[in-house]
């Protein structure tokens, strides 16, 4: 196992496409539109849209600062409710993040180191490393991590 975090290219590489492609939404599957959208909406989310067209209901909801939303209602996906594992919420102070969850009633993990073995950090370093979690009414579940200082290599260039 390679616990190698550099962004060296390696001989499996492929060419990185010139295509601008972002990742705006992604879809949650709910039980209930009504409740999830409560829930997030008491996570102090922006609201975006809801919308109801024929048999289908799409709720947007973004996360604060994020360029990626969420979506879900009646129509959107044939996912089972509660199947979205492991989304990723980056933050710069987890347990901020984290009492702020729970001040809004959300039943948050504590926060957990996890580093893979023999990987040497500087003392109170937790970038990558600090992870919390909690999950939705249908039990999609979310992952605090906090990010303070970026691997090289993560933005793109210009």
């Amino acid at each position: 196992m390679s616990t190698d975090v550099g962004s060296a290219a390696s001989a499996e590489t492929q060419e990185l496409s010139a295509i601008d492609m972002g990742l705006e939404v992604v879809q949650i599957p709910v039980s209930d539109t009504d409740r999830a959208k409560r829930f997030y909406l008491n996570l102090g989310w922006r609201f975006d849209i809801d919308l109801g067209v024929g048999d289908l209901r799409t709720v947007q909801i973004t996360p604060p600062h994020s360029q990626c939303s969420i979506q879900f209602g009646k129509g959107r996906t044939t996912a089972e409710p509660g199947s979205a594992q492991g989304m990723i919420l980056v933050v710069s102070d987890i347990d901020s993040a984290r009492n702020d969850l729970i001040g809004r009633g959300v039943d948050v993990s504590e926060v957990q180191e996890q580093r893979p073995p023999g990987f040497d950090a500087p003392e109170g370093e937790r970038s990558y490393f600090a992870r919390a979690s909690f999950s939705d009414p249908d039990g999609n579940s979310w992952e605090l991590q906090e990010i303070t200082t970026r691997l090289p290599g993560r933005p793109w260039e210009a």
